[in-house]
């Protein structure tokens, strides 16, 4: 009885775990379905069209050919071509001082005067005692006439003649001491007077109205400094010293004076007028000078500027702003933009640079479209889009 019923169980277990035909059909319509789902959204994906890589935007420049000049760089000192120290030549009180610190003068003008009464009085001393020993050489002049007559009539003797014409000669010595004391004095009032030697600018009064002060004091009363033309006095390497020499055989060298600083800005142009006669072995340069019109007194003594000496031009040559040209560790190089907006990496070589300015010898046409700014997400075959204003 217990075996039948374990087999019954088994053979019902059994049925009821096989699938229906009914259920491998559906089991089949749901796959073809889903394959069916696959290729339509297959379909549709290869019609529509592929998306294009984004652009890389960047400004562009072209290289274009010109005429660029080309400078010699060196750091420069202005130095003005004449710096007085106005001093008394004679002491006395400091009457008046009149003129304004930082006033432009002219030669001749009066800068300060000193209490002249005390040298007009020697003045007219000496004057005096000018006249009492012209009156004293006329009365000896007289007895000289007298005693040379008497001496023809045996009324005097030669030796009275011997000693009036003596008297004569010493009276006359002494005028002539009398006008060089007479000269000394009219000299020293003048000199109460103190004038500008030369035209300028004048820096910060010393002393001031009422002082004694003393001839050549060693402070002076007031500086003077010529402005105009000035002088700029800088350095080159002694490298340069060759080719300096070969442009200034061929006529004068203009050079640029340009304020220090990012954004340098002209300050005046002059031209070289001389260089030193030897180098400064301790930094191996040598100084020149140029001279200034400074017109305008964009120059200012003791200031530092940037000194550039124009040495040549060179004629007709392929240039690109310095920032276009990139450097590679196979040297140096550029993006060129090619018709179709994208570009290739082109690899160049400089003859020079020259204030911002590249000078390229081999490796781009002129009128060639390059990247200027943005190329640190460029490679080739890269596509650009141009921003306005390149």
């Amino acid at each position: 009885m217990i075996s039948r019923t374990s087999n019954r169980g088994k053979a019902g277990g059994s049925q009821a775990s096989d699938p229906s035909p009914e259920n491998w059909r559906l089991f089949g319509a749901m796959i073809l379905a889903f394959i069916a789902l696959l290729a339509a959204s297959a379909g549709s994906r290869a019609q529509e069209p592929p998306v294009a890589a984004p652009s890389v935007p960047v400004t562009a420049t072209h290289a274009t050919r010109r005429n660029v000049p080309v400078y010699l760089l060196g750091l420069g000192q202005v130095k003005a071509l004449n710096t007085i120290v106005i001093k008394a030549q004679v002491g006395g009180i400091l009457e008046e001082t009149p003129f304004t610190e930082g006033q432009e003068v002219k030669a001749g003008d009066v800068l300060a005067i000193i209490d002249p009464r005390p040298y007009q009085a020697v003045l007219d001393q000496a004057l005096a005692k000018q006249a009492e020993d012209q009156a004293a050489l006329a009365n000896a002049k007289a007895d000289l006439a007298r005693y040379a007559a008497l001496v023809q009539r045996n009324f005097a003797s030669q030796q009275q003649v011997d000693t009036q014409r003596a008297l004569v000669l010493g009276l006359t010595a002494t005028l002539r001491a009398d006008e060089a004391t007479i000269e000394q004095a009219r000299l020293n009032l003048e000199f109460t007077r103190i004038t500008a030697p030369i035209a300028g600018r004048l820096g910060l009064r010393a002393v001031d109205p009422g002082n004694l002060i003393e001839a050549n004091a060693p402070t002076g009363i007031v500086t003077l400094t010529q402005m105009k033309p000035i002088s700029v006095v800088f350095t080159l390497p002694e490298r340069d010293i060759t080719p300096v020499r070969e442009a200034a055989a061929k006529g004068p060298l203009t050079v640029l004076a340009e304020s220090e600083g990012e954004n340098p800005r002209l300050l005046d142009r002059g031209t070289l007028a001389t260089i030193s006669n030897m180098v400064d072995p301790s930094t191996g340069t040598i100084e020149m000078k140029a001279i200034f019109p400074n017109k305008d007194e964009a120059l200012w003594p003791d200031e530092f500027i940037n000194a550039r000496l124009l040495v040549r031009t060179l004629e007709n040559g392929l240039t690109l702003p310095v920032r276009a040209v990139q450097h590679g560790p196979d040297g140096l190089y550029v993006y060129r933009i090619r018709p179709d907006h994208t570009v290739i990496r082109q690899t160049v070589t400089e003859t020079l640079e020259e204030g911002g300015t590249a000078i390229i010898a081999s490796g781009l046409e002129d009128g060639a479209d390059v990247v200027l700014d943005g190329q640190s997400r460029l490679d080739n075959g890269m596509r650009v889009s141009i921003e306005a204003g390149s």
